[in-house]
């Protein structure tokens, strides 16, 4: 059976869209993990099933286009929300004429998330913002405390975090002195996958300096499911929101992920904001995949729906 699917990429954060309009495909956990290895399939971040709300679907929040996404991450989980998939999904949507836009309401396992395509972006690609709904802070605690071991926790020893909920869980790392928190870049690679499972059902990892510049932070990314990626869209949102609610940035905050730049806006109080997320986004390709061809996979990787399609 042939599989079409449409790659995006924002700031390098790539991700492979399953365009389903008929809505009866069912892209599952092993299909994702095949398609997105990066030596044995095709590579991505992630992979976005998208589909028509309806049957017995709630309808989107605000009038207009609806559609349901679901993301897995990498390894075939699935993930509540992404900042830069949402983003990536909304222009994917216009491009395929899945929607007219330039507004696409997307329902996710977190809630509706309302994006908009706002045009040719300075750099190459198109500038697309979503609301991503309101943001949980949590408290401020010692980053050493998130990990039992001696060795690890001592290399976090002056570090704070706080938990951040951006409809996904992520756990904000920093430095009140505004030092480096990842000078010689090992200590995303070292810890990330201990700070993943540090909390149960795993969370997405920043580590997080604040620029001299006030309003500016330069992050780097271990996302739960995937490990070091180029740009975290939800990541970006909670290194905000961790560093206003800490008196580091205000309302407004460009993140420097390795990628790239994003915006966030934030609203409201400091512990429960609400925030924006603009940035480039780009279609990479189209392609067509024989699942046969993917080791380990057959029809059956759409589930019931390979017998509707094939």
């Amino acid at each position: 059976m042939e599989l079409e699917l449409v790659k995006y990429q924002a700031l390098g954060n790539d991700f492979l869209v399953v365009l389903d309009p008929a809505g009866v495909l069912e892209p599952g956990a092993r299909l994702a993990a095949a398609l997105c290895d990066r030596h044995r399939g095709i590579g991505a971040d992630g992979l976005v099933h998208l589909r028509p709300v309806g049957g017995g679907s709630p309808p989107p929040a605000e009038p207009g286009c609806g559609l349901w996404m679901q993301l897995r991450n990498a390894d075939g989980g699935v993930a509540e929300t992404s900042g830069n998939g949402l983003r990536c999904a909304a222009l994917a949507a216009i491009d395929a004429r899945l929607c007219e836009g330039p507004v696409v309401t997307l329902l996710t396992v977190a809630g509706p998330a309302r994006a908009e395509v706002l045009g040719q972006a300075e750099d190459a690609g198109v500038e697309v913002r979503v609301d991503m709904g309101p943001v949980v802070v949590g408290s401020e605690q010692p980053a050493s405390s998130f990990l039992r071991g001696e060795v690890a926790a001592a290399t976090l020893r002056g570090l704070r975090a706080r938990q951040v909920q951006v409809g996904n869980p992520h756990l904000v790392v920093y430095d009140l002195a505004e030092s480096g928190v990842d000078e010689d870049g090992g200590l995303l690679e070292r810890l990330g996958p201990m700070l993943e499972r540090a909390v149960p059902g795993g969370v997405n990892v920043e580590l997080v300096t604040a620029s001299s510049e006030r309003g500016e932070l330069s992050m780097q990314v271990w996302e739960r499911g995937v490990g070091p990626t180029l740009a975290c869209g939800s990541g970006s949102v909670a290194a905000a929101a961790a560093a206003r609610a800490t008196g580091l940035v205000g309302g407004t905050v460009r993140v420097v992920n390795p990628g790239g730049v994003l915006a966030v806006e934030l609203s409201g109080g400091r512990l429960r904001p609400s925030a924006r997320l603009s940035g480039p986004a780009r279609r990479v390709a189209r392609c067509v995949v024989e699942l046969d061809d993917l080791e380990g996979l057959d029809d059956g990787a759409l589930r019931a729906g390979a017998e509707a399609t094939a």
